[in-house]
Parts: structure tokens; sequence; C-alpha cells
């Protein structure tokens, strides 16, 4: 009789463990939405996406501190997430600017020059881009 109430003890401290560690888990699921835009940061609309086949590249970026990137554009809807310094964009039309810190986003611009640069900490991103199969990222200014 002992061994069976042993059992039935072991058993009932399996499930309840089970249990816990499930509701523990569904506790700590939690989302927040960091980007939800129709626009560039400009304040510029999206038109829409590239056509053909579709293709989702993300890429982990580390710019060196003090450093500018060159003046380029991209031919589809992209958005880049700070992980770590600090990052300047400019618009080169008309000079605006936005200064983005660890856990900001950017909704960048589409076909329109512009080019980022960071101070002396450097930054770390993750860019997701939305484009076509075979689609070049970006192009340089000649």
């Amino acid at each position: 009789m002992r061994s069976i109430m042993k059992k039935v003890k072991i058993a009932l401290l399996l499930v309840m463990a089970c249990w816990t560690t499930g509701v523990m888990a569904q506790e700590q699921v939690k989302q927040e939405v960091l980007l939800k835009t129709s626009q560039s940061w400009d304040g510029v609309a999206y038109k829409g996406y590239p056509a053909g086949e579709p293709e989702i590249t993300v890429l982990k970026i580390i710019i060196p501190p003090n450093t500018s990137l060159p003046w380029h554009t991209h031919p589809m809807p992209n958005a880049a997430y700070v992980l770590a310094g600090e990052l300047t964009v400019e618009k080169k039309q008309d000079g605006s600017k936005r200064q983005l810190h660890a856990g900001e986003t950017l909704p960048e611009m589409v076909d329109a020059l512009h080019r980022g640069y960071t101070g002396k900490d450097g930054a770390t991103l993750i860019v997701f881009y939305a484009g076509s199969k075979g689609q070049a990222l970006s192009h340089k200014q000649p």
C-alpha cells in the first residue's frame, strides 16, 4: 500500500510541475509592436512592393564609430532596428536628419538619396528588406 501511495504522490507532483511550468511559460510570452507604418521616416508614403517573386532579407549591420556611410537609395521598403549605439540618418535633398538610439526603429526611404553616420559609439542594426528575388538592396550614388 505504501508503494502505491508513494507512486501516486510522485505522479501528482509531476503533473503539478508540468502544469505550473506551462502556466509560467504562457505568462512570459509578450508582444510589442516596434513599428507599423505605411510611410518612411520623412513622411513619404510607400507606393508598393517590387514586382516579382518576393524575397525577405534580414541583415545585421555593424557600423564602426565615427563612420559615414555613402549616399545611397533603396528600391524597396525596409526598416531598421537599432540594437546598440547611435545612428543619425540624413536626407540629401533637404538635409533633414533623424537621430536614433538603441531600441528605436526606422522606416527607411525608398528611391531617395540618404546616408547614415555614427558617433563615438558606432551602431549595430538589424535591417529587414521586403524586395523581390535577385533585387539589389541598395544603390550607391555614382
